[in-house]
């Protein structure tokens, strides 16, 4: 969606919208409009809107008003942003092609403005590219945002808003894509599309190079796929560091669950088992297009996990480049044997700070957590409460779960250095614990400080949300950007 900035009111008959926090109606507002909204009870509450109109011929006017409550500091962008999203999901496919909002009297600052206007654009994506027969009514009308009577400072701030807008665009996308159009070949090619002019740094490993690597988990989980696995790792280097921070990405693109089968009801969902990969991709673009000032790897383990002859089997022991051997009670569990490789490689390769994974890795997740938290397990407090933080500022919330010797002997395997999956309670702590078994120590025997999120229950949604249609949530970019200004650029 676009958006532009204008001074004074837009002339036509665009609709125009108004803002207001709660009980207080702008002074210069039609008092017939304000008698109407008032009977309607609409009390400027966050996310709350109320449509009138006003005068008639040449001067008739649809005029929309969005609450943004009466919350104050951190708490106001929040509203601001959900004022912004519930004005384009009443207006997106209402017949309107423009939405004019008007900040006159709204009290907001720049940086609030910003927002109203990043939850207008977010609300507003949607991918329509496979649907031919959508009635006039169905299709998405709304394409323009003008910014009217917006406080100074605005439009530097939406340019920085604009870049998390195109990052979570792009996340969306990768993982809505069907699995015949989005597999780890085509994925990387449609990152390197993404990214070309970034000045973003792009290293591709193959079939070929990941062999030579000895990354025998992450290729046991491909072997039963004809779509080749893909390493993909992303720099910007948007500041001179000793070490950058990476993020790594679980990139499976379709999950069956390999030989252990899932079942066939809501396999489909399964396109979206590369949401923490889409995720690092979306963050490594709005990093790039906002110029951030970090050094930052985003690294994505790409494979497809099909069940055919030549598929892992239950029982079987691979090596993973740390050298290190697991025995794959489950093929189903598979996401943590992509990151494990993932995780020794961009250690290996770019010895980082710090590390943050994301996957979509357990549905334990899910049974503890719901759809409302993503869940964080972390070796570093300091790390994970720069995360917690983050997540809360930007609405991708986030609950730490624990880890410790406890669980992490419940993966220990009889014949093999560790086994991919433990018993079925505290199904998530022991993924967790399997991935900090491949967290490397330095000299003095401490680990890099790394942190997990598991992201399954948040990447898709079955209902619409205040900035998100039904779909894909393009949950991890802001919360991962929000963590890099918070952190390696403060």
């Amino acid at each position: 969606m676009k958006v532009t900035f204008g001074m004074t009111a837009v002339s036509g008959r665009h609709v125009v919208a108004r803002l207001m926090a709660q009980d207080a109606f702008p002074a210069d507002l039609d008092a017939t409009l304000r008698e109407a909204a008032g009977a309607g009870r609409f009390a400027g509450k966050p996310g709350q809107t109320f449509e009138g109109f006003t005068g008639s011929g040449a001067d008739f006017r649809r005029i929309a008003l969005a609450g943004l409550g009466d919350a104050i500091g951190d708490a106001r962008l929040s509203a601001a942003e959900r004022a912004g999203g519930a004005l384009t999901a009443k207006y997106l496919t209402s017949g309107e092609t423009t939405l004019a909002i008007d900040f006159a009297g709204s009290g907001l600052t720049a940086a609030e403005a910003a927002q109203v206007l990043l939850g207008a654009v977010l609300r507003g994506w949607r991918y329509d590219i496979y649907r031919t027969k959508l009635s006039a009514e169905q299709k998405v009308s709304l394409t323009e945002v003008i910014a009217v009577n917006a406080p100074d400072g605005t439009e530097a701030a939406w340019a920085t808003e604009s870049a998390i807008a195109a990052g979570s665009a792009l996340t969306r996308e990768l993982v809505t894509e069907p699995a015949n159009v989005i597999y780890p070949e085509s994925f990387v090619a449609r990152c390197e599309k993404a990214f070309a002019g970034t000045g973003v740094e792009i290293v591709v490993l193959d079939k070929a190079a990941m062999t030579d690597l000895g990354m025998g988990s992450l290729l046991g989980v491909s072997q039963g796929s004809v779509r080749e696995p893909r390493m993909l790792a992303l720099r910007w280097k948007g500041a001179d560091v000793a070490q950058p921070t990476a993020f790594v990405g679980k990139g499976v693109t379709f999950d069956t669950g390999g030989i252990s089968l899932k079942p066939p009801a809501g396999m489909e969902d399964m396109k979206w088992d590369m949401g923490g990969a889409g995720a690092v991709a979306g963050a490594m673009l709005a990093l790039a297009l906002r110029k951030a000032r970090a050094d930052v790897i985003g690294v994505c383990g790409l494979v497809e996990n099909m069940p055919d002859g030549n598929a892992q089997r239950p029982g079987d022991v691979v090596t993973s480049m740390s050298g290190q051997t697991i025995e794959v009670i489950n093929t189903d569990a598979e996401g943590r044997l992509v990151l494990c490789d993932a995780l020794t490689w961009v250690q290996r390769t770019y010895n980082p700070a710090r590390i943050v994974d994301l996957a979509t890795l357990t549905g334990a997740i899910m049974v503890s957590l719901g759809n409302e938290h993503a869940g964080i397990f972390s070796n570093d407090d300091a790390l994970a409460d720069g995360l917690l933080a983050a997540g809360k500022a930007v609405g991708e919330k986030l609950w730490r779960l624990p880890i410790g010797p406890a669980y992490d002997k419940l993966i220990d395997s009889p014949i093999a250095d560790m086994k991919n999956v433990g018993p079925r309670n505290g199904g998530s702590i022991t993924a967790a614990q399997f991935l900090q078994r491949y967290i490397e120590k330095d000299a003095s025997g401490k680990q890099t400080p790394w942190a997990h999120l598991d992201i399954a229950g948040v990447v898709w949604a079955d209902k619409p949300g205040a900035t998100w249609d039904k779909g894909a949530t393009g949950y991890g970019v802001r919360l991962l950007d929000k963590f890099v200004r918070d952190t390696l650029e403060a």
